[in-house]
């Protein structure tokens, strides 16, 4: 084993370690170490174990879908019972983006530190209470409170799902199991749809108080899960636990040769990267040391980063970027107030309309996350982009005609209602569960919590400020308007996806590195 290991790694460039005089030999052996991992590859077999654990690592993702699916109908009632304005509103929906870019921000350094699983416990925890708050919320400073730290947990459930989830999965299945957090978004939109719809009903002061405060009961069971999960072997390594890593990998892998190809693999990496003790020493003791937490990743990510670590973190970046710049989420959040100037008044309608888009969305995100694998990345976001390009403009259209028209024409109407579902449905073909997929596995090992966690923490920050400005730039330019706007940055996302981001499907986490060191020579 240890000849297959000095074989396959590839080392980042500008390392210090004493594989840097073989770098270049590792690198021209890239395809030959590549056929080695076809040996433990070419089998597809969805792994149990593994599904088990990425299923219940992905329900804490049902927490932020319910969020935003449930609010789009819970500020109606709200504003009702609590007389808030529209600016009120827009600051209600989207602190909890903006709270959520902290809790994405501390998750890396969490993770590394106390593991991914007990972060994803605290995830629900914070959430939970947020929840709990939210639902007993006597006037609106209190339920801005609950936002907020409901919008913590909301951050450390985005980055810290999908990174669990990548480091427990192997390479052939890695794309549909770290889909799976985005399909589980897509489930928690859809039971907020239901929600909204089934307490629609009741009073206004009753009604949006249990439409929030159900989110408890998918925290608890989130919180209760995470006893059953296994640890990533991927942290276990860096802190040293290997024999704990290999019985993970042993039952997380078709057969045990192809667990001890993968520790081995990761060992290399982990020693290459400084992250671990020798690793015959580590092996043949089964230390449980910790010997690393996550210290020097923010100098190695952003003050002297290497070529092909500036290249991750601009696609990672770009990526997470241009899935929240598209509007999906502002979409989502605001539906009802598009489908009321489309002219759809009724709220038992509006919701009917909405849990149409959230069946759509729910129904495409699932089909994305089973090609996922077979057909890659790469495609799977040009699609998605360029159809919500198209989606977007006719979108535009339909409102802009709309609102010049006098008799509210039904075609228009319906050409709305369709280009809304088409739209979150591109949306979930290629962004929604690709952007979790592709910046939880390019970083290296040594900078994918605090590496995703940066490109996460973006992802919020242009979340909560596209959902505050939603409905103000709307008044000022029109819905048809926003649509056109947001039609033409997905332009500028298919260019960018198409001329930035290399195809990882089928790759090995530490064969990812090589991908970007291409581009480097």
């Amino acid at each position: 084993m240890e000849q297959n290991m000095d074989h396959d790694y590839h080392p980042l460039p500008g390392s210090d370690s004493p594989a840097d005089a073989k770098g270049e030999a590792s690198f021209h052996n890239h395809n030959i170490a590549h056929d080695d991992h076809v040996s433990y590859q070419s089998n597809p077999n969805l792994n149990k174990y593994a599904l088990a654990g990425a299923i219940l690592a992905s329900t804490n993702s049902i927490l932020l879908g319910y969020d935003i699916g449930v609010m789009s109908g819970a500020v109606i009632f709200i504003k009702k019972d609590l007389n808030i304005t529209s600016v009120q509103v827009e600051i209600l929906v989207g602190c909890l983006n903006v709270c959520s870019l902290f809790g994405s921000l501390a998750s890396g350094k969490t993770s590394d530190w106390i593991g991914r699983r007990y972060t994803i416990m605290v995830a629900a925890a914070t959430f939970l209470i947020g929840a709990i708050l939210m639902g007993l919320a006597p006037s609106f400073p209190f339920l801005m409170a609950g936002r907020v730290v409901a919008g913590i947990g909301v951050g450390y459930s985005l980055m810290i799902s999908p990174v669990y989830v990548a480091e427990l999965s192997p390479a052939l299945t890695r794309g549909f199991l770290t889909s799976l957090p985005e399909v589980f978004i897509s489930v928690g939109i859809l039971i907020g749809y239901i929600s909204n719809y089934a307490l629609s009903g009741l009073p206004s002061d009753t009604s949006w108080r249990l439409m929030l405060g159900l989110a408890a009961f998918p925290a608890i069971v989130v919180a209760l899960g995470v006893l059953a999960m296994p640890e990533s072997p991927r942290w276990l390594v860096m802190k040293g636990k290997i024999e704990e890593a290999k019985k993970v990998l042993i039952r997380t892998s078709e057969d045990k040769g192809e667990a001890e190809l993968r520790l081995a693999e990761i060992i290399e990496a982990a020693s290459v990267q400084g992250m671990t003790q020798d690793k015959d020493k580590a092996s043949s003791s089964g230390s449980d040391s910790s010997v690393w937490n996550g210290q020097g990743v923010w100098r190695e990510l952003l003050i002297s980063p290497t070529r092909p670590v500036f290249r991750i973190l601009v696609a990672a970046i770009g990526l997470n970027f241009f899935m929240q710049a598209s509007g999906n989420d502002a979409v989502i959040y605001y539906s009802p107030e598009v489908f009321r100037e489309a002219g759809i008044q009724s709220d038992q309608q509006l919701f009917g309309v909405t849990i149409i888009m959230g069946i759509a969305k729910t129904c495409f995100v699932f089909m994305s996350a089973l090609v996922l694998d077979r057909f890659g990345r790469r495609p799977m976001l040009l699609l998605g982009s360029f159809g919500m390009a198209l989606s977007l403009f006719f979108l535009g259209f339909g409102c802009t005609f709309l609102q010049y028209s006098s008799d509210k024409p039904g075609w228009a109407i319906a050409l709305c209602v369709v280009a809304v579902c088409a739209a979150v449905s591109f949306f979930s073909i290629g962004l929604g569960p690709t952007t979790w997929v592709y910046s939880s596995e390019i970083f290296p090992m040594r900078l994918r919590a605090q590496g995703s966690s940066l490109a996460i923490s973006v992802n919020r920050l242009v979340s909560g400020v596209v959902s505050m400005s939603f409905l103000s730039i709307s008044e000022a330019i029109t819905f048809g308007g926003m649509f056109f706007v947001l039609g033409g940055v997905m332009v500028v996302a298919t260019l960018f996806f198409y001329y930035f981001l290399p195809e990882t499907k089928g790759k090995s986490l530490e064969e990812i590195e090589a991908l970007f060191e291409d581009e480097a020579h």
